[in-house]
């Protein structure tokens, strides 16, 4: 099922969810506890294409992994589709995530001895779906993405922008509800990570599919529907704009 919306379950009252995540540092002072995520509260609609933004520190992937189950939260709830992730076990978390996910990362995460239609199919095969079905559909992905003709090529054989056109090709593969991509343009240079970002658009817009991405790069931002902006662990700006109230 395709997400309806991604939001932070709020009270009757409408007051947010405390949403936060804090990790613990040893430090020679003794314990010292980091906020990464402080009472973050906002939503994503079906269709939309999100770019999370901020400086180095703010907490955008540490937001990223958390929102995807990839972390856990010390407070809040996630929805998707109704369905609250903070309420799944590991093991129904993990079988939500490889059914209605997708990720894509900066170092595009292929493995070096398998082709590209090989690295597509992989998260299907593992999830059960006969070798014949994961093929097919690994193959169709690939020329979603402009390379069935590089469906043989090792990892080795294929340039960094043709790499991470797998790995999208891969986050695909499932019809996943949402993909989550962390700098999925970080590793290349500029006409590369224009092309990709073009066919994350193109994907987008043609075909309804949801994005979360972050980036540091305002360029790459400005192609998303909007921008969330964080400092210091807190959603400084929703990029929604408001409504100006009418004068009477």
């Amino acid at each position: 099922p395709l997400a309806d919306k991604i939001e932070l379950k709020r009270e009757k009252s409408g007051l947010p969810l405390h949403y936060s995540k804090r990790y613990k540092m040893n430090t020679a002072a003794g314990d010292e506890y980091i906020n990464a995520l402080n009472s973050v509260t906002f939503k994503v609609n079906k269709g939309e294409m999100v770019a999370v933004m901020g400086p180095s520190g703010s907490g955008k992937t540490t937001l990223l992994n958390c929102i995807s189950g990839l972390d856990s939260i010390d407070s809040g709830q996630i929805i998707i589709s109704e369905k609250s992730l903070t309420d799944l076990s590991d093991n129904e978390l993990s079988d939500y995530r490889a059914k209605a996910m997708g990720f894509v990362f900066q170092s595009y995460n292929l493995l070096p001895v398998l082709n590209a239609v090989e690295n597509v199919e992989l998260p299907l095969v593992l999830a059960g779906v006969s070798q014949k079905e994961a093929t097919n559909k690994a193959l169709e992905k690939l020329d979603l993405v402009g390379l069935a003709d590089r469906a043989k090529h090792l990892p080795t054989e294929l340039s960094g922008g043709q790499q991470q056109r797998v790995a999208i090709a891969r986050a695909l593969s499932n019809d996943p509800a949402i993909v989550w991509a962390d700098e999925p343009t970080g590793n290349l240079d500029s006409t590369n990570a224009s092309d990709i970002m073009k066919l994350l658009v193109d994907l987008n817009r043609k075909d309804k599919q949801t994005f979360v991405l972050v980036t540091h790069s305002e360029e790459i931002g400005s192609m998303a529907n909007r921008i969330i902006r964080m400092s210091d662990g807190k959603i400084v700006d929703d990029g929604i704009k408001k409504k100006r109230k009418k004068k009477k």
